[in-house]
């Protein structure tokens, strides 16, 4: 029976458990991608260990259709994301790993502070990383069917890092959705970006940290990252700002004196900086709620996640990080 039909059934209370319908169809599903990854090249070896014993992850399937949907303010959002105690323990772990993240720093062009801060939002410095298996929980999502080309190539490269020997199928863990190591890189992510930082010819974003700064500041460089900026700031606006100049797309970049000929100014009321720079104007909590000017640093954490809530987060940190 097709997967889709019995997941309509089961949503239709039909009397078919999905713990029931899962094992067969996944099953046969699962051959399905070892005989892709086999015409990729990949080793019987890693195949065979990789998908040893792997079942349907129903709390994988569960967390991708159960996102929260109260979406919080900024003023809700940013103290919860960036606490005193994340803000104290970022500075810690700043000063701790000072030696090899200037050195990171200035290889990839990167100020240090934002690496920090990417490590403290994707995994709490470490210390969330997920415990899911990735293949396993990549399968079930690919499975499943509503992402399933996305979840299928993200296999594809999950097992093309195994076969890679950079880490071993049951030392690879991550989120529900495939997220991996301490930078949260999906597996697409990891082949682009993931780095050998200390040099010992294998890439570890679950336990060495070199690995970890590096993979994140190539991430930021080849996103376009400009270490002689910053990220943005937050702005004061005139209440008869014109809503159609707000936006990130590139067409809305404007210079600081063209803002400032808007009547934008610092939060403090104070007149924006006169540096020559293109800045974008946006309000995530549409219009009402904080506003920033934001560079193209900015637009380089977009690219990591396209979510203003996570950039602003990470900005946030980083600013006072010293």
């Amino acid at each position: 029976m097709h997967k889709r039909l019995i997941s309509a059934l089961v949503a239709l209370g039909l009397g078919l458990s999905s713990a029931v319908y899962a094992d067969e169809g996944f099953d046969n599903y699962v051959e399905g991608l070892k005989v892709e990854a086999r015409e990729k090249g990949i080793s019987e070896s890693i195949i065979n260990s990789a998908f040893d014993g792997i079942t349907f992850v129903e709390r994988a399937v569960k967390a991708d259709k159960n996102q929260p949907e109260r979406k919080l303010t900024l003023d809700e959002y940013i103290p919860r994301a960036v606490p005193a105690w994340k803000v104290k323990q970022a500075n810690e772990l700043y000063r701790k790993h000072k030696s090899t993240l200037d050195k990171i720093g200035q290889q990839y062009g990167v100020q240090p502070r934002f690496i920090v801060a990417l490590w403290g939002v994707e995994s709490n410095f470490g210390r969330l990383m997920g415990n899911y298996n990735v293949v396993e929980a990549l399968s079930t999502l690919a499975y499943e069917g509503r992402r399933e080309a996305f979840f299928r190539g993200q296999v594809m490269a999950a097992l093309e890092i195994l076969d890679a020997g950079h880490i071993s199928p049951e030392d690879m863990k991550g989120s529900w959705a495939g997220a991996m190591g301490q930078p949260q890189f999906m597996p697409t992510s990891f082949l682009s970006y993931a780095v050998d930082g200390n040099n010992d010819g294998k890439i570890d974003i679950w336990q060495t940290e070199a690995d970890v700064f590096a993979s994140a500041a190539n991430y930021l460089k080849k996103a376009g990252w400009n270490d002689e900026y910053t990220w943005g700031r937050q702005v004061s606006i005139p209440a008869s700002i014109d809503e159609s100049l707000m936006g990130v797309e590139k067409s809305k970049a404007r210079s600081l004196s063209d803002w400032q000929t808007s009547g934008v100014r610092r939060l403090n009321g104070q007149a924006l900086p006169n540096v020559d720079i293109d800045a974008w104007l946006i309000q995530p909590d549409d219009n009402h709620g904080r506003a920033y000017l934001i560079y193209g640093n900015y637009q380089s954490l977009l690219n990591w996640n396209r979510s203003h809530y996570f950039a602003l987060a990470v900005s946030h940190l980083a600013d006072q990080i010293r």
